[in-house]
């Protein structure tokens, strides 16, 4: 039998082992698969996934119709998803769940099944490789979910969800989840890396040819991404990851691929004992519980895709007692911290080399965008000479080396979410200043430097 020794991390493939993947540069990656030539399952001209009665040609693009359920996505009925999703679910589609152990991404396949299978006459398949049919109706029945065509199979063998899949013909296919699936013509572990590249290159024909969504539930490792093989978030259609943690209320959901919609959409949801509820308004969610007349607490708008979201600031500045300062960041980039910290200190004169400094996005949210910038030196600011903000005042802007404050993107939607949650004022770059409109009796304030910034606020 022949035998090949395939990375763990990038897939590269040889004939014998090494301690060291040439490819990525990782150690101990190398896993030894055996290969041997499938047997068919004893049946005359019969193949894993059946060829189509009749081959395609290939044809001209503007010949190619978008027709059927194809074109038709199929709307999930959870709006925060269907969101992100870009609409809801397209038709012959392969779409990657990841999240933390106890995320929800079980509760979320059931909540699917719910809404998607009582909107409409499609069938939905629900695949567990996890756990039982009994448990998984324990389940369904604290979540309420009572969908006439939804079916449920507790399998791993990709031969039986075949012949599953060809007699019910689903519309929607749910895998729970792709590293408990086993190809039996692989003599290796499920999930391996050849085991789960093999099951999802099966699933991507079988959604192609019968025109079914499907969704893979895939686990995460400690670093939070995607266990198994990089290839995998190379074949599927569309990645989103589950963010949060499982000891608290709410919960993210982020696209990090999407061939049909936009990939800077997020999906906020609240745990509840009934399952994850939608959160329509999540500035106000965030915003909740936030200290008024606090020292180190500043209110800053992130743009998430086409929603702007209202978020605070936190910040805590002590001196230290031990000879080098500690800098812990949560929610925000650390280097970013890191950096926006020795500008305060080389730009505006604040002496910070011997204090301990902590910034927080309250809520648990993570912030990427270089808008929270200005959010965060006032912030260290306010903390470091104990005096708190005027409330009711938003603060946007990135920040330069330099010191200077840089335009961000769609400034008259940040302000106008800001107006909506009861701000009366903003202070942003001066470059957005020019041409902005504001609602009435909203006062906004230009800033071209941080010591303009610190002079308006402080």
């Amino acid at each position: 039998m022949k035998t090949r020794f395939i990375c763990n991390s990038c897939d590269y493939e040889q004939a014998k082992w090494l301690g060291r993947c040439p490819s990525c540069g990782q150690y101990n990656t190398f896993e030894e698969v055996a290969v041997k030539k499938p047997d068919n399952r004893g049946v005359k001209g019969s193949t894993l996934i059946e060829a189509a009665a009749k081959p395609v040609g290939a044809q001209l693009l503007q010949d190619v119709s978008v027709s059927g359920e194809i074109g038709d996505r199929l709307v999930t009925g959870i709006s925060e998803l269907d969101r992100v999703l870009g609409g809801g679910i397209v038709g012959g589609s392969l779409i990657l769940l990841g999240g933390d152990p106890g995320i929800g991404k079980s509760t979320l396949l059931l909540q699917i099944c719910k809404n998607a299978a009582m909107a409409g006459d499609s069938s939905i398949l629900y695949i567990s490789g996890e756990e039982g049919a009994a448990q998984i109706k324990m389940r369904a029945e604290r979540l309420a979910v009572k969908a006439k065509n939804c079916y449920l199979l507790a399998e791993t063998d990709l031969y039986a969800i075949r012949d599953a899949a060809n007699s019910i013909k689903p519309r929607l296919l749910l895998i729970d989840s792709i590293q408990t699936m086993r190809h039996t013509d692989l003599t290796s572990l499920p999930g391996s890396v050849s085991q789960v590249r093999e099951c999802a290159a099966f699933f991507t024909h079988l959604a192609k040819q019968h025109n079914m969504a499907v969704i893979l539930v895939g686990h995460v490792t400690k670093e939070g991404s995607l266990a198994g093989p990089r290839v995998l978030e190379h074949m599927v259609d569309t990645v989103l990851y589950f963010e949060g943690e499982s000891s608290g209320a709410y919960r993210l959901i982020r696209a990090a691929k999407n061939r049909f919609g936009s990939t800077n959409e997020v999906g906020v949801f609240e745990m509840t004992e009934h399952g994850l509820s939608p959160i329509d308004d999540p500035s106000a969610y965030m915003l909740a519980g936030r200290p008024e007349g606090v020292a180190g607490s500043v209110v800053t708008c992130s743009m998430e895709g086409s929603r702007s979201l209202l978020a605070e600031v936190q910040a805590l500045v002590s001196a230290t007692s031990f000879g080098t300062p500690r800098r812990t960041a949560t929610g925000v980039d650390y280097n970013r911290m890191v950096m926006l910290m020795a500008v305060l200190e080389k730009r505006a004169g604040y002496k910070l080399q011997n204090f301990d400094a902590y910034v927080n996005i309250a809520g648990g949210l993570k912030i990427t965008e270089p808008a929270a910038d200005a959010g965060m030196i006032a912030a260290l600011a306010s903390c470091y000479k104990d005096k708190p903000l005027a409330p009711g005042v938003m603060v946007i802007g990135e920040v330069g080396l330099a010191g200077e404050m840089r335009a961000v993107n769609q400034p008259e939607r940040r302000v106008i979410e800001a107006s909506r949650h009861g701000f009366t004022a903003c202070v942003l770059p001066q470059a957005n200043k020019t041409k902005l409109r504001v609602p009435e009796g909203f006062k906004v304030y230009g800033a071209a430097h941080i010591g303009e910034l610190l002079g308006v606020l402080l």
